[in-house]
């Protein structure tokens, strides 16, 4: 790769604005995330650095200024992808940073799912990406272009791609979205081609696991995430396959994908319409017209009630850690003064 620079790395004036006149810190691009530290990328090579908080509140493409040995700060995202974490603790995971498109992964075969799909495209849309489907495994259906019409159908901001993941000129159709400095992610389930196209698109190698034959499902083969150059000249950024995708503070992003549903409902005689019997519902017209799919509106209602939910939980989860680390701090600062007298 050539010499690197900032512009090259994926800085842009958003984070140079962030600069404090005199302010000392060298800029440097996280590409990995670890239990107590974060591994960095700056126009003078990598760099594991001790973060003052918390590695867990750092991402993969996050941008910070460090001293060489101690982060000095975290700078404010541009885009910001994160999903309500699996298990039962109601707590954000950060999963990327500073993305500029999301690509979601799927296959043509059993793992193409559109209720799950539009949880992916709510996800870019909360997180500021642009959204990309790529469509992978053509080459085991005679009707591709159903696939590519079903997809195309979930979003107006979407770009389709249906390519064969294993053939590095087919590949190379994604360079567009990660060249010239663009970082681009890929998310979807296990066994879609994620870690083939990121061979590919980097000229790593990765181990790639087949698929299970019962169900068109992938073992895991990405364990971690971690941010690669790419031949095009850009970034990447591959995900270990989510068998859970729970959204929360995502509804931007879910008036991104159903805006016309939003839009539509926003005419029903009644402003907390449920849409179900009430009279005067321009949903329920809709869908009498045939201009409306029920299969459609009953995702929608799904995932903004489930975002709602997730939302308050993880807000209720960060007003209890406020309030257990200033407990703590109380506690601590009594000890220190006890020990004074």
């Amino acid at each position: 790769m050539t010499e690197l620079t900032l512009t090259s790395l994926g800085w842009t004036p958003f984070f140079e604005c962030q600069r404090e006149a005199g302010e000392i810190g060298t800029p440097a691009r996280v590409t990995a995330v670890h239990r107590a530290s974060v591994t960095v990328l700056g126009t003078d090579g990598t760099a594991t650095l001790l973060p003052p908080e918390q590695a867990g509140n750092y991402a993969v493409g996050d941008w910070l200024l460090h001293d060489g040995t101690v982060v000095t700060r975290l700078l404010n995202r541009q885009t910001e992808v994160s999903r309500r974490a699996a298990g039962e603790v109601a707590m954000r995971q950060l999963i990327a940073a500073n993305v500029d498109t999301l690509a979601v992964v799927t296959s043509c075969n059993a793992d193409f799912n559109v209720a799950r799909l539009e949880r992916y495209l709510a996800m870019a849309g909360a997180a500021g990406c642009m959204p990309l489907i790529v469509l992978t495994k053509t080459d085991e259906t005679d009707d591709a272009q159903s696939y590519i019409d079903r997809a195309q159908k979930l979003s107006s901001l979407a770009s389709v791609i249906a390519i064969d993941a294993r053939d590095p000129e087919d590949a190379k159709r994604l360079y567009p979205w990660c060249r010239n400095g663009q970082t681009l992610a890929l998310v979807g389930s296990s066994g879609v081609g994620k870690t083939t196209l990121q061979n590919l698109l980097t000229g790593i190698q990765e181990a790639t696991q087949g698929m299970r034959e019962d169900d068109a499902k992938g073992r895991h083969t990405t364990t971690s995430r971690a941010l690669r150059a790419t031949l095009a000249g850009g970034w990447l950024i591959d995900t270990p396959g989510m068998r859970e995708l729970r959204l929360a503070d995502a509804a931007e992003g879910i008036e991104v994908v159903f805006g016309d549903l939003s839009e539509i409902a926003r005419q029903c005689k009644f402003r907390d319409c449920a849409h179900e019997s009430e009279p005067g519902c321009a949903v329920q017209a809709a869908i009498t017209a045939g201009t409306i799919d029920p299969d459609r509106l009953a995702r929608w209602q799904k995932l903004v009630r489930e975002d709602e939910h997730n939302s308050e939980s993880v807000a209720d989860a960060r007003l209890r850690q406020k309030k257990f680390g200033k407990m703590v701090k109380g506690a601590m600062s009594k000890k220190h003064g006890g020990r004074g007298t």
